[in-house]
């Protein structure tokens, strides 16, 4: 197995601060730059595995980066370069505090809601007879309140939103529209892979001149589930499991071994055998998602090297 990078300390040229999210560390620089830097660090259930994983973060750096890339002419983003497999640069934006979740079809979580016998899920209503892993009639816009470091996400209605204050009206139609449209895109590049796009959020952001931008990462397997399309129908008509490309598999092999980030529950032990096995299922995600091989980058001394690209970069705008 590689290296892997669970903790940075960097201190970059003008940097003013730094925010260490569960995945994500985002290092602030002088003239509205930001550092984003993508550890192998897991969450599941909100909550960080103790070990990292070979090669995560390049593999989810370097998707989002290509998404980002793919959608621009759609929607505009935060992102003005990765000049390293595990970063990305961007312009600093003021984050909304909701995540735009868009569902194509009934799993996951939502699937979880339906088997407890709720029929709405963020005040948006779910029709009866649907069985796992079925397609909505049409795609449902299901918001998350973005959690503090350690705390759990939780559902929010449109309508709570707006009351709470926490987007205005004006945004919040602007972020529906931007996130049916990215939803649009990436199932029509998940298509052309071979795959279903099943559900997935979008986080926006505001830079300082105002503008609505997209932000963090999109169309990872960290922030979406994949099904492979060929064989999906014959699953589902034979009420098969669909083989699908996400982290679900990391949270299904929690749930059986008892965790599901609830209080008093113990996080089970992953062996460095199990590591291994999500960083093959983590690469054999990046192969399908952009259908190209995954070159490992030297993970020898990953700190140094992040940290020589990124002055590089600094250095050369």
């Amino acid at each position: 197995m590689g290296g892997t990078l669970v903790d940075t300390a960097f201190d970059f040229p003008g940097q003013l601060g730094v925010y260490k999210g569960k995945v994500r560390e985002v290092y602030t620089l002088e003239n509205d730059l930001l550092v984003m830097i993508a550890t192998d660090r897991l969450s599941a259930f909100d909550v960080v595995m103790p070990k990292g994983i070979p090669y995560k973060g390049q593999i989810l750096n370097q998707i989002a980066t290509r998404m980002m890339r793919d959608t621009q002419d759609l929607v505009p983003n935060w992102l003005l370069a990765a000049p390293d497999p595990n970063v990305a640069i961007g312009v600093r934006c003021e984050p909304f505090k909701v995540e735009m979740v868009i569902r194509g079809y009934l799993a996951g979580h939502a699937a979880r809601e339906y088997k407890a016998g709720r029929r709405q899920l963020c005040g948006v209503p779910m029709p009866e007879g649907l069985r796992e892993n079925d397609a909505f009639e049409a795609p449902i816009i299901t918001p998350a309140t973005k959690a503090e470091k350690g705390d759990h996400d939780e559902d929010i209605s449109r309508e709570e939103i707006l009351r709470r204050g926490l987007v205005s009206e004006a945004d919040y139609v602007v972020l529906e529209g931007y996130t049916r449209a990215l939803f649009q895109r990436g199932s029509e590049l998940a298509a052309a892979k071979g795959l279903i796009l099943v559900d997935t959020k979008y986080e926006f952001g505001k830079t300082p001149d105002g503008t609505i931008v997209l932000i963090d990462e999109i169309h990872t397997p960290d922030s979406s589930r994949y099904f492979y399309a060929e064989g999906y129908e014959e699953r589902q008509r034979k009420g098969e499991p669909q083989k699908q490309l996400s982290k679900e598999f990391v949270r299904q092999w929690l749930i059986a071994n008892g965790f599901q980030g609830l209080e008093g529950q113990v996080l089970p032990e992953m062996s460095d055998a199990y590591i291994e096995t999500i960083s093959e299922r983590y690469i054999e995600l990046y192969e399908q998602i952009l259908g190209e091989p995954f070159r490992k980058a030297d993970t020898s001394d990953m700190v140094s090297r992040i940290d020589s690209n990124v002055r590089a970069w600094l250095r050369a705008r």
